[in-house]
């Protein structure tokens, strides 16, 4: 009789690391399932074990749940369980509108949207109207605009970045993703009646993904 046991080793060996895999995989859906917030690979990997590997697990589970009604996305460096797209009229009548912004606000959060940072005069000269303090806190009290880094110029004027909130609420994934304006006028992130496409010189920006 012929036993090898070189090879009833490696067997054993290959299933400890699956069950380690596993695990890992069933430790990062309870860290996504239980958090309200979308989680960097940072964040996830202080959470678990020191010899884990969140990464490789994190690509394993978005490739099982790609074709799920609820999906793990990618929302700029961080992740989270959000409902199938295709799904997502399910849970319209559940849907809750706390404010509707005016069209002022619209307008802003577009052209923040769209440029990679905007100070408040390069705001005010593609609208061709002063944007009110009110608006811009609006927007930051929504959570969809923050304060970016003061631009180098004289003055050093403050510049206003869109949040992963606002990627968040309307899936994008970076502003890389961001839709055309009619799509956005279907959204409701654009008023029909508001600004043009050249207005908002959306052709001449550089829509790198918010930093």
């Amino acid at each position: 009789m012929n036993i090898n046991f070189k090879d009833d080793i490696e067997t054993t060996k290959d299933a400890v690391v699956s069950e380690s895999e596993f695990d890992q995989e069933r430790m990062i859906e309870a860290i996504l399932f239980a958090t309200t917030e979308p989680l960097s690979l940072k964040e996830i990997t202080k959470r678990m074990p020191e010899n884990a590997n969140p990464r490789v697990a994190l690509d394993s589970l978005r490739k099982k749940y790609e074709n799920r009604g609820f999906r793990i996305v990618k929302i700029l460096d961080s992740y989270a369980f959000r409902t199938a797209t295709d799904l997502s009229y399910l849970l319209q009548n559940h849907v809750v509108e706390k404010r509707r912004l005016s069209k002022a606000a619209l307008e802003v959060l577009a052209i923040v949207a769209y440029h990679k940072s905007s100070t408040r005069a390069e705001i005010e000269e593609i609208r061709g109207v002063s944007v009110s303090t009110g608006t811009l806190d609006l927007l930051m009290e929504t959570g969809w605009i923050t304060l970016g880094p003061r631009r180098l110029t004289p003055g050093r004027p403050i510049t206003f970045l869109v949040t992963e909130s606002f990627l968040d609420h309307f899936g994008l994934k970076s502003t890389q993703d961001l839709p055309g304006i009619n799509e956005l006028r279907e959204t409701g992130l654009l008023d029909r009646r508001s600004m043009s496409l050249e207005e908002i010189k959306v052709d001449n920006l550089d829509k790198e993904p918010v930093s």
